[in-house]
């Protein structure tokens, strides 16, 4: 790969990665509920689970759905529902102080796999892997590929969360964080519709 596409590529992963998406406004709301400390398995879930996807659209699982539109479209619906109860959860989340208790951030396992039913996340991997794999040496650029990301993708989307996690004092008054998170939850079904229109 040659070191103009590559630096193409850490562009491509850089605005895929730190623009808005389900991933980053899902982080945002858990830097504002939980803090950054507490948000760090989520964010290396997302890092951690895009890599792999990434991987298996690179060695076949691409070419899988484009032949079985049925899988994509149970994805889809999958992912849809999954948006919308993560939605229903941020909007009916209770005060900063309360969530001391009984509410916990999203985990490492648990943002991997959302990465399966995100459709940005499918998105960027399909492009990556259909733009900047090279057919002589196609296993390593695939490798190379996901390691770019792997890079890129935690530090891009930590942006996010430190961002929430500023907004914290900000939002201190039950009221003021109630309308935060119903705006979150409202964002976060509105970025359904891409994907539903397609």
């Amino acid at each position: 790969m040659s070191a103009e596409i590559l630096w193409a590529l850490v562009a491509y992963s850089f605005a895929t990665s730190v623009t808005p998406g389900p991933n980053n406004l899902m982080l945002l709301a858990s830097g504002v509920n939980f803090g950054f400390r507490r948000s760090i398995p989520h964010m290396l879930g997302i890092g951690g689970g895009f890599v792999f996807l990434l991987l298996c659209v690179g060695f076949g699982l691409g070419q899988l759905l484009e032949r079985a539109p049925s899988l994509h479209l149970v994805l889809k619906i999958a992912g849809a529902a999954y948006l919308l109860f993560l939605a229903w959860k941020i909007a009916t989340s209770g005060p900063i102080e309360e969530k001391a208790g009984g509410a916990v951030p999203m985990t490492f396992l648990q943002a991997a796999a959302f990465q399966w039913v995100n459709p940005k996340a499918w998105f960027m991997a399909i492009t990556a892997m259909s733009v900047y794999t090279i057919p002589a040496s196609y296993t390593f650029s695939v490798l190379l590929i996901a390691l770019v990301f792997g890079v890129v993708n935690v530090p891009s989307v930590s942006i996010w969360c430190g961002m929430g996690t500023a907004m914290r004092r900000f939002l201190s008054s039950p009221k003021t964080l109630r309308i935060f998170n119903v705006t979150m939850a409202l964002l976060l079904v509105a970025s359904l519709w891409p994907m539903l229109k397609t």
